[in-house]
């Protein structure tokens, strides 16, 4: 399975994904998020389904956008039109092969960055059909993969007035949730953060050592506020 999220907050867009494949008794690290540098600015996508479908549309993704010359692409929502048209011609061309071996065509992917005519960073949710969703400030972030276990603390904590600090730290949290209930998604994870004032995006991966201290923390933190939980509303419940 897959685990991957991004965000959009007033300050910029922050990614995150897991590396973890499994195949049946198999376990194997393969990035999941990709970083497109073009003359109108950058990008980055991430996927989850069919690992094939996924090669696939990132190379036909790629080598269209590299022939786009400056000026024919110079807004996020064309990369992202760009990016489902890719899908729709592999659902054209392996859709059926795909099906009568009953796998099911499923690609979902997230795309976001940064052109020169956007006045502010871009995030798109696309489909297996090919047609996409923004983010806004009241929906502000698109996840896909394990997405049950995430859900929770961004619900509750994300808002678009959040730091790109305080974003990452919940999207690591969501990850991290999901990582404690679920096999298949795990370290190393991939980072990134665009800051929308300067546009700049960089990209980092991090070990489980890295965050062990962090994850250690996050621990405690839970351990002491459940010690220190409210519970005088059930005094009488809990008398012996």
């Amino acid at each position: 399975m897959t685990f991957c999220v991004a965000a959009k907050v007033n300050s910029g867009l922050v990614a995150l994904a897991d590396t973890r494949i499994v195949k049946g008794n198999e376990q194997s690290r393969k990035g999941k998020v990709a970083h497109v540098n073009h003359s109108e600015g950058n990008l980055f996508f991430m996927t989850s389904g069919l690992r094939s479908v996924r090669d696939k549309t990132s190379i036909y993704f790629e080598a269209r956008l590299a022939e786009k010359q400056k000026g024919e692409i110079c807004h996020m929502f064309e990369a992202a039109n760009l990016f489902g048209e890719c899908l729709r011609r592999v659902k054209e061309e392996d859709g059926a092969s795909l099906a009568a071996a009953n796998f099911s065509f499923n690609l979902h992917a997230i795309i976001g960055g940064k052109f020169s005519a956007d006045k502010e960073p871009c995030l798109f949710y696309i489909y297996p059909q090919g047609n996409w969703v923004e983010a806004t400030a009241d929906a502000p972030y698109h996840m896909i993969g394990q997405t049950s276990y995430g859900k929770p603390i961004l619900d509750r904590l994300l808002d678009a007035t959040c730091s790109l600090s305080e974003t990452l730290a919940l999207l690591f949290l969501a990850f991290d949730g999901t990582r404690a209930s679920v096999t298949d998604v795990g370290f190393p994870i991939d980072c990134i953060v665009l800051d929308g004032g300067s546009g700049i995006m960089k990209r980092e991966r991090f070990t489980m050592a890295d965050l062990q201290e962090t994850t250690h923390w996050w621990t405690s933190t839970l351990q002491s506020a459940l010690v220190n939980f409210p519970l005088e509303w059930s005094k009488d419940l809990l008398k012996p």
